[in-house]
């Protein structure tokens, strides 16, 4: 089985949001939750749980955005 990029979700207390996805779209977080699942040996009960990691790495692993972020940065810290 292929490495999957999110690893174990944490518990955190949780903050209530609203998001609206496409049907094709939460068919495939339902399916990521359960080939997760498999892979760590613990069920996902509630796949919407992993919307937030899913972001979070998108967001560390952006390069552009990263250096849009240190440009950003470096100019305020200029002023």
């Amino acid at each position: 089985m292929a490495k999957l990029k999110l690893g174990a979700i944490v518990e955190e207390k949780p903050v209530k949001t609203t998001v609206e996805l496409p049907a094709t779209l939460h068919r495939d977080l339902l399916a990521y939750a359960d080939a997760l699942g498999q892979e760590t040996g613990r069920n996902i009960s509630d796949p919407m749980k992993l919307i937030v990691p899913m972001l979070e790495r998108f967001i560390a692993t952006d390069r552009g955005f990263a250096r849009l972020r240190r440009s950003v940065q470096s100019s305020r810290s200029a002023e």
